[in-house]
């Protein structure tokens, strides 16, 4: 890809990348067509990415995004997701502290209440991350900040949070298949 239109910096080909120039950003979330949220979040990171992007590639990174549907216990076990929605770039995630507050998205999703994330940065709550705290997450990771934090990746239990909200899913499924 040339990074620039006169072609000053030249070609740089895939195979030249190598994993240590590469950021992996995975979104984890719970639904993209009802909670505001996770869809609130979804768009502020292409947002943040884009304005990043072109700045990283200069610097020969690349990025990659993974989004994905956390949609049974066994997904959220596997992913070791603890709250939606997450967002982590190269495995660690851009919320050192989870919180949570009452989500009626996802509470009319299940039918249940259900408390999803909220996003503490420069001091404030925000139910969908800043743009900024998504742009500065990125940019610490590049460069080698170690304030985002790192789950303990041996020890995972499903939140409670989380497995009431997939069994309320799944009890509406098989109430409204009954009718």
């Amino acid at each position: 890809m040339k990074c620039c239109n006169t072609g000053c910096c030249g070609d740089i080909e895939e195979s030249e990348i190598n994993e240590d120039d590469k950021i992996k950003i995975d979104f984890l979330y719970l639904d993209l067509n009802i909670c505001n949220r996770c869809q609130g979040t979804d768009e502020g990171l292409d947002e943040a990415i884009a304005d990043v992007e072109k700045v990283l590639k200069l610097t020969g990174k690349e990025v990659l995004v993974n989004k994905i549907h956390i949609n049974n216990e066994e997904m959220a076990i596997k992913y070791k997701f603890v709250s939606s929605p997450t967002i982590r770039i190269n495995g660690k995630d851009i919320q050192m502290e989870v919180r949570e507050s009452l989500c009626e998205s996802c509470g009319d999703l299940c039918g249940d209440d259900v408390d999803c994330r909220v996003w503490i940065y420069k001091g404030k709550e925000y139910t969908i991350p800043p743009k900024a705290m998504i742009v500065d997450s990125i940019l610490h990771e590049v460069y080698g900040d170690t304030k985002i934090f790192e789950h303990n990746k041996n020890v995972y239990e499903l939140p409670e949070n989380l497995r009431n909200f997939f069994q309320s899913v799944e009890k509406n499924y098989k109430l409204n298949k009954e009718h």
